[in-house]
Formats: structure tokens, sequence, C-alpha cells
């Protein structure tokens, strides 16, 4: 521990520096002069007290920012650890998604694009499963400088998301309240869905069936299912919702509409291969735009936020840390599939 004393002590005479700018910058010299490493504990902040004779905070103040730069990480009742001998990298950011899908990836790289250099980011997936979410918070939480969450909307996620500190936490893509105020930005779906629906209200009693194709309990808004039923019963349409498409059961005379990447392309597939015109013989209305779906069979219609617009929100919390609260709005993109 005295060289690294030293380190800091050697910073004393600079008078540019702050006491916990010295502190910061003595235990980053001490990394880049092999003095310490990966692995390697800190001194506690009693120890350092004794040895300084700096406030409390001030030492403290220290060691958030090591953590919040991803050089430093705080384990449960154990202390402080060097955790990289990167010491360039200015942030450590921890981005939680339910999957990689086409629009997730959309937002992820506009996210990346846009936090600037020197920022090191790690991505996790919990596929709308708690236990894997409640692992990844316990593997993340005292590791990172910044929390970027797409939740689980379920009550348990709101004890789990708890354990993060709120001060540096972000929630994106789905909503739920938790039990401190917390920054957001995310989507709505029952009046966006409703609003899209209505839109295409008279091109969709041109048909003699609209599908909705939803699983209960599954990481599909439920919202969008209470928007389907109100609107079939106001516009007085014929409307059937259906657990998941089965394949080469494409008819003409229906609009079909699905959340599923998966079950679109298979739709198109089975279009094709009965030799059915989309767009005249039967429609297809998707939710989460993305080019592929801009560009396929002439275009498919949709209704969907702007996750590259997200991306570059998130990132811009993450630089400035200032407190947000944005419910972005979905746009209804027309095209030949309906």
């Amino acid at each position: 521990m005295s060289n690294l004393f030293n380190e800091i002590r050697n910073l004393e005479d600079v008078n540019a520096l702050s006491k916990h700018e010295k502190l910061v910058q003595g235990v980053i010299n001490a990394i880049d002069q092999k003095i310490i490493s990966k692995g390697d504990m800190l001194p506690s902040v009693n120890e350092m007290i004794k040895e300084f004779t700096y406030a409390r905070e001030t030492i403290a103040k220290a060691y958030r920012e090591l953590i919040a730069r991803g050089i430093v990480e705080s384990k449960n009742r154990q202390g402080y650890f060097v955790s990289t001998e990167d010491t360039e990298q200015h942030l450590k950011v921890c981005l939680v998604l339910f999957a990689f899908d086409t629009f997730q990836e959309t937002f992820y790289q506009s996210f990346r694009s846009h936090l600037g250099e020197n920022v090191h980011l790690d991505i996790f997936f919990h596929h709308n499963n708690l236990q894997i979410l409640a692992t990844i918070v316990e593997s993340i939480k005292g590791k990172y400088g910044m929390y970027v969450v797409a939740p689980i909307p379920q009550p348990a996620s709101v004890q789990l998301l708890g354990e993060l500190p709120m001060n540096k936490f972000l929630m994106v893509d789905r909503y739920i309240k938790l039990k401190e105020p917390h920054s957001f930005i995310v989507q709505e779906f029952e009046k966006s869905s409703y609003s899209a629906f209505a839109s295409l209200a008279d091109r969709i009693k041109e048909f003699d069936e609209f599908i909705f194709y939803f699983k209960p309990s599954s990481a599909e808004p439920n919202d969008v299912f209470k928007s389907f039923e109100k609107f079939i019963k106001d516009f007085k349409i014929r409307g059937v919702i259906k657990s998941s498409y089965k394949p080469g059961s494409i008819a003409a005379g229906k609009v079909y509409f699905t959340i599923h990447n998966l079950e679109l392309w298979q739709m198109l597939k089975d279009t094709k291969k009965k030799g059915l015109t989309l767009g005249k013989d039967l429609g297809i209305l998707s939710h989460n735009d993305d080019h592929v779906k801009e560009i396929i069979f002439d275009g498919i219609t949709t209704f969907s936020i702007n996750f590259a617009e997200m991306g570059k929100k998130a990132a811009e919390f993450v630089r400035s840390r200032q407190p947000v609260q944005d419910v972005m709005k979905n746009d209804l993109f027309r095209r030949n599939s309906l």
C-alpha cells in the first residue's frame, strides 16, 4: 500500500487538482506503473482517512468516480478492487435489453455511436426471463457508472431494478413505475396502437377479417391487445385474436397483424408460395419498423417509434446525466402491404 500512497502524495503539490482528483489520479498512476493490478484490493475509506486526513466524503467521491469510469469496482462488504488496467476509459456503461432483435440492434448501434470515445459498454440480454434479469442485476450492481435497462413489465422487476442506483439509471423501451423517481425514455402502446388501427380502418374494412397474433403472458405488450379489442368494437370490424401464426395458413380476404418478425417472414413466404398479391388479395400490418420492412415486397405497413432516435437520446442522457422523462411518439408508415 505504501507505494500507492506515495503516488497520491506525489500529486499533493499539483494545485490544479482538487483533493478527490488527486486520489483518482494517484490510483490511475499506480495502475499505469504496475504498482497495483487488476484484482488488487484498494485501501478502505478509513485507511485513506488515516493516511491523508482527508474528509470521508472526499475519499468516497474519489472511489465513486473510479467506479463510474469502470476502473474500480465495489464488492459488497469486501471493499474496493481494481477492475481493469485500461485507465483511458472515462465511463463504464451497462446496457440490458430483451434480445438482439432487428429494432433493438438499431437502438444499440445508435446508442453506441453517440456515446463517444473512452466509454466502455457491456451489453446483456434477459430474454423476458426474471431469473436471468435477477442474475444480471446481481452481477452488475456496483460495477458501472451508468445503467441503461429495458425492464420486464412484471411486479417483481420493481424490487430487482430498485437495487440499482437511481441517479445512474435510465429505463428504456417499456415503462414500469419504480419506488424511487427515475429517468426513462420509453414508448407508449395503447393509445398509439389504437391510433394506427383507426388511421387504417377504411383500408382494413376492404377485407373480410382482421387477425391479430398475440401470446398472453409473453413479452408482447398487453396494451396492444387492449387497443385491438377496443378498435374492432368501435369500428364494428370482424376481428379475431390467435396465439400464433400457423405456417401455410395465409389466405385471401384477410388482414394479418403480428408483432413478431419470424411470423412476418413466414407470412410473406406463404404469400409468395400461394401466388397471392400483397396489398390486393390480403393485407399485412407489422409493429416496429426497420429498413428491411421498408423495402421487402415493396414495403410493409408498420407503426413504430424511431429506435435510432431513442438510442441517441439514451446516449445523451448517459453523457449529460441530466434527468429525463420522455414518452416517444409512434408513427404510422403506410406502404404497399396495407
